[in-house]
């Protein structure tokens, strides 16, 4: 069974190009979605082991996002996307409990990096 991974992203061309390299990794997206509000929504439906989720975000943002799916599982794994320049927002999620950060424009193998990291190779949970 594969790793999952829910991504949030209000633009598509992102979305595509993160489930392109989680796929490529073999791991599976269980969702997507395109603000804080559906995020919050698929996580709950899906419970993926990884979410990445861009930080800016209309509706609900990307920190505020992160803080509900951790008040409801303190063990989420929540990883943060950000643009160059989003230092503040950046250092808020992750004392909100971010367990990492990928700074866009990202690449292929820092997006791999940080999922092996966080899910060692094994058996999903």
């Amino acid at each position: 069974m594969a790793h999952t991974v829910l991504i949030v992203d209000d633009a598509d061309f992102m979305r595509v190009m993160l489930k392109e390299i989680v796929e490529d990794m073999g791991w599976r997206v269980v969702a997507e979605a395109v603000d804080g509000f559906e995020a919050l929504a698929a996580w709950r439906q899906t419970r993926p082991e990884v979410v990445l989720m861009d930080i800016t975000m209309p509706n609900l943002d990307g920190t505020e996002a992160l803080e509900a799916i951790l008040h409801e599982d303190a063990d989420a794994l929540v990883v943060m996307i950000s643009a160059l320049g989003q230092k503040d927002q950046v250092l808020a999620a992750i004392k909100a409990g971010a367990r990492d950060f990928i700074i866009k424009p990202f690449d292929h193998e820092r997006v791999q990096e940080t999922l092996t990291r966080l899910v060692p190779s094994g058996a999903p949970r």
